[in-house]
């Protein structure tokens, strides 16, 4: 693993990406062979398989984005709306634990109160003038 790139996956094979004009002349160069052996040898020849033109030429005929278009690869980008959630829950937890730190802290000064007052009571108790 390199070390700017770490992580469970890095060392895999990353996946191959095909733009539609690659696409559209890959097609168009296969449908145009015709002697035995020379759509096998442009397979080869482009590390392509068979599966590869089926599922460009179904996606041609259906007219999606010129035919070729796939969607994009990896994740769709962040709307504001997201973004702004995702600020909120973070202040949000970072304020819930600020709460929990304060409610600890006042439980802890009112039990210091609460023995300071019977120290004082009984500080008071033990100092009563005899008569």
């Amino acid at each position: 693993m390199s070390p700017s790139r770490g992580g469970p996956r890095s060392d895999r094979p990353k996946r191959r990406t095909f733009t539609a004009a690659y696409k559209k002349r890959i097609l168009n160069e296969y449908d145009g062979l015709t002697e035995s052996g020379e759509r096998g040898a442009l397979l080869r020849r482009e590390g392509l398989y068979h599966s590869h033109i089926q599922k460009w030429r179904e996606t041609q005929e259906q007219g999606a984005h010129d035919g070729l278009e796939g969607k994009p690869a990896g994740r769709p980008a962040a709307t504001e709306t997201d973004t702004d959630n995702e600020r909120l829950r973070r202040e949000n937890e970072r304020l819930a634990a600020e709460l929990a730190r304060t409610k600890a802290a006042l439980e802890v000064v009112g039990k210091a109160h609460a023995l300071l007052e019977l120290i004082s009571g009984s500080a008071d108790s033990d100092r009563k003038p005899s008569r």
